[in-house]
C-alpha cells in the first residue's frame, strides 16, 4: 500500500503524544491529583496557567512542627515556621501537628514554588477543610514566615499570628517578653537589621551579617555574633546569628554530609565569625552554605 508508511508514521505520533501527556500529568506526590480548574487543550499546551494542584496523601510521620513524611515524601509546610530540636516550642508543636495529622489522609495545596533548596515539597495542609498550617499559628505554636511568591493564605496567617501574640496564646507567645516578640507582621518576611556599619572593615569588604539581604547570589565575606548552634534530626548544622531563632538575622548552614569537616562546630557557639561563601535566601532571610572549615575564622 502506498500510504502504509503515512499510517505508520501517524500511529507513531499518536503515541508519542499520548505517552508524553501521561508523563506531563503524573502528579510529583503520589496519590490523587485534582486540579483547581479541568484541563482545555490550552492548559494541556501551556502548563504555567495552571494556577493550583490539590494532591491527596497519607501522613506516615511527623519530623517536627513544620516537616511530615506524606507518601514516602518530604513535605515542608507554607507559610509559617515553628521551633527545631532544642528549643523551647520544638515538642509541643510536634506533638500537636501529631495530634492533627498522622496516620491521616490530607489535601496538600500547592502555591508558588514547588520544592524548597532542601528538596522538600512545599504546601499547605488541609484536613476536614480546616488548613493545618494556619491552625498552628492561630494555636501559637508556629510564626508567620512567607516566601515572596507565596501569597494565597498569607493574610490569615499574619491576622493569626498577630492575635496569638498580643493574646499571649500558645507556647510561642505566653511566655514570652514583648521585647522578644516582632514588632509589626514585617518582621516576618525580612530579616531583623541592624543598626550596624556597612561594610565592617572597608579593606577586606567584610559585610555584617545583618546587611547581607541585597547580596543574594554573591560571594562575599559576613561576620556577626554567633547567638545559637543546633542540630536537627537529619543531622543538618544550623548557626545562627545576633539573635536567637526564630528571630536570627542570618544563617550558616553545615549539611549532615559535609558535618565531619567540621568537628568543632559547636564551639562556635557565642563567638564572633566572619563567614565567607555565596549569600541564599530560604524563607526570606539570607544562608551561607558551608563546605569547608577555611570558610570560617574566629575572630572574637
Amino acid at each position: 500500500m502506498k500510504n502504509k508508511p503515512l499510517i505508520t508514521l501517524l500511529i507513531l505520533i499518536l503515541i508519542i503524544n499520548t505517552l508524553a501527556i501521561f508523563f506531563f500529568l503524573k502528579p510529583n506526590i503520589t496519590g490523587n491529583t485534582i486540579l483547581e480548574n479541568n484541563f482545555s487543550e490550552e492548559t494541556i499546551t501551556t502548563p504555567i496557567i495552571k494556577k493550583e494542584i490539590i494532591e491527596t496523601g497519607f501522613v506516615s510521620r511527623i519530623k517536627d512542627g513544620d516537616t511530615v513524611i506524606v507518601n514516602g515524601e518530604n513535605v515542608r509546610l507554607l507559610g509559617m515556621n515553628t521551633d527545631e530540636r532544642g528549643y523551647p516550642c520544638y515538642k509541643e508543636a510536634k506533638t500537636r501537628l501529631e495530634e492533627l495529622i498522622l496516620n491521616k489522609e490530607i489535601q496538600l495545596e500547592s502555591d508558588g514554588e514547588d520544592k524548597d533548596q532542601y528538596q522538600r515539597y512545599l504546601r499547605y495542609i488541609i484536613l476536614d477543610k480546616q488548613n493545618i498550617n494556619l491552625q498552628l499559628v492561630q494555636e501559637g505554636l508556629a510564626i508567620a514566615m512567607f516566601f515572596p511568591e507565596n501569597q494565597k493564605y498569607k493574610t490569615e496567617i499574619l491576622e493569626a499570628e498577630k492575635n496569638a501574640r498580643e493574646n499571649k496564646i500558645g507556647c510561642k507567645w505566653k511566655n514570652l517578653e514583648d521585647n522578644n516578640q516582632p514588632n509589626n507582621q514585617e518582621d516576618n518576611n525580612f530579616p531583623i537589621q541592624e543598626e550596624t556599619q556597612e561594610p565592617i572593615d572597608p579593606d577586606s569588604n567584610t559585610i555584617h551579617v545583618c546587611n547581607t539581604q541585597k547580596y543574594y547570589g554573591q560571594e562575599i565575606t559576613v561576620q556577626g555574633k554567633v547567638s545559637g548552634v543546633f542540630k536537627s534530626d537529619t543531622n543538618t548544622v544550623f548557626i545562627n546569628f545576633e539573635k536567637p531563632y526564630p528571630n536570627q538575622c542570618f544563617t550558616a548552614v553545615i549539611f549532615s554530609s559535609l558535618l565531619t569537616n567540621f568537628p568543632n562546630y559547636e564551639a562556635y557557639n557565642g563567638k564572633t565569625l566572619k563567614i565567607t561563601g555565596k549569600i541564599e535566601e530560604y524563607n526570606g532571610k539570607p544562608e551561607i552554605i558551608l563546605k569547608h572549615k577555611e570558610q570560617v575564622e574566629v575572630v572574637g
